[in-house]
């Protein structure tokens, strides 16, 4: 992608810029319309030589799980946007980073996760796949970089964390845990689903692999569930082979169609998300009634001057937790109280969404900072409103407390 595109060409990323690619990237022309249609076909005709081809092989279009035309297009999309050669969907985020698993582990290999990490991924590497394959997982705090090259071990195969942790919101070091893992001949994956395109790439920072929940802000209308995995041909090719053509957790054409079509505003809203959330976690650390905020934004946060190294100024992300004052009553009487915000359990929507966890009540929760631990934390997913009437919302909910 480019700040200064030149001779523009809608079929050539090298030649746009952010917001070009996004309304351009990935279309395919056809039938006279502009924009590529809905296929909701599930095979395709074959060519004359099909007797001689394989029928599980990857490429072309075939049968709607192997591919699809509206997946391609989206695929196409998503590599270029992330900066990497290939792109892969799936029908969710955690199918997403379950094939990446399933791919590039073997048993009896062992891996690195952080020890803040999404819940699906915490039971994965806890349960499931030690249970079922012998894989190892040491979780590690990967913000001491010297606890992440203590934990390899002749056998790691895969380092895996979130460029902001949910909900902690830690932030990764992308480019000195990609020099960690690779001096070790692992793989760094990434999921960077807080800070999609053009937010941060971090494949540029020697990622090998970046995971999204396309559902979240690639979408950003909370209509549609996707994920992706993004990186070289090399390492994203065997996950299209193995855990999409012979697992079949495959993305349906409609809601490939549909994060296509929610894609085009992505740069457009990403600029506005992160400037409200900004503007949000100001306000909310300077209220009395605040017991802790956590937003990377903020000058308090542990990794503030890393957040803004790695992202460049461009912001800090769209999700911030926060505690009021008072009991586990207390946040939930607060919740009761917002009559914008809305609470549901998601991120990345138009609509800014709020949800209460208790102490404990997630995967890896005794890693959590002290502060989580008194009163939980409420999360909260700053959507499209005007940051004015956000802050209002929060305001008269802090006033009925203290009424």
């Amino acid at each position: 992608m480019t700040d200064s595109p030149g001779t523009p060409d809608r079929n050539d990323p090298a030649t746009l810029g952010e917001q070009s690619w996004a309304v351009h990237g990935g279309n395919v022309r056809g039938s006279q319309a502009i924009r590529t249609p809905l296929v909701m076909a599930n095979s395709y005709e074959l060519p004359e030589d099909a007797a001689t081809r394989s029928w599980s092989e990857p490429g072309g279009l075939f049968y709607a799980r192997n591919g699809n035309v509206n997946q391609h297009a989206l695929e196409a999309k998503l590599a270029a946007a992330e900066g990497g050669e290939d792109a892969v969907v799936f029908a969710t985020g955690v199918a997403a980073l379950h094939a990446v698993f399933f791919t590039h582990l073997r048993a009896g290999d062992h891996v690195v996760v952080s020890t803040v990490t999404y819940e699906a991924v915490w039971r994965l590497f806890t349960e499931l796949l030690p249970g079922r394959y012998g894989i190892e997982a040491s979780f590690v705090d990967v913000n001491d970089l010297d606890a992440v090259r203590a934990a390899l071990r002749p056998d790691t195969r895969l380092v895996h964390v979130e460029t902001i942790a949910n909900p902690t919101t830690a932030v990764a070091d992308i480019g000195a845990l990609a020099a960690i893992a690779h001096e070790a001949g692992a793989l760094l994956t990434v999921d960077g689903t807080f800070t999609p395109p053009p937010l941060y790439r971090p494949l540029a920072d020697g990622a090998d692999l970046v995971v999204h929940s396309l559902t979240k802000f690639i979408n950003g209308h909370g209509d549609a569930m996707g994920g992706a995995v993004v990186g070289a041909h090399a390492v994203v090719h065997p996950i299209r082979r193995d855990a999409l053509v012979d697992t079949g957790g495959a993305l349906s054409p409609f809601n490939a169609w549909m994060i296509m079509r929610g894609s085009v505003t992505l740069p457009l809203r990403l600029r506005q998300h992160l400037a409200t959330a900004q503007r949000v976690a100001e306000f909310l650390e300077g209220h009395p009634g605040v017991d802790f905020v956590a937003y990377p934004g903020l000058a308090s946060h542990p990794q503030h001057e890393l957040a803004r190294r790695q992202f460049g100024g461009r912001g800090y992300g769209a999700v911030l937790a926060f505690a009021v004052r008072g009991d586990l009553a207390a946040q939930a009487r607060f919740v009761s109280a917002l009559r914008l915000i809305t609470p549901a359990g998601s991120l990345g929507h138009d609509e800014t969404l709020i949800v209460q966890v208790a102490p404990g009540g997630r995967g890896g929760d005794e890693h959590y900072p002290r502060a989580f631990h008194r009163v939980g934390h409420l999360r909260l997913a700053i959507g499209l409103e005007d940051a004015d009437d956000l802050i209002a919302d929060l305001t008269q909910a802090f006033d009925t407390q203290e009424s």
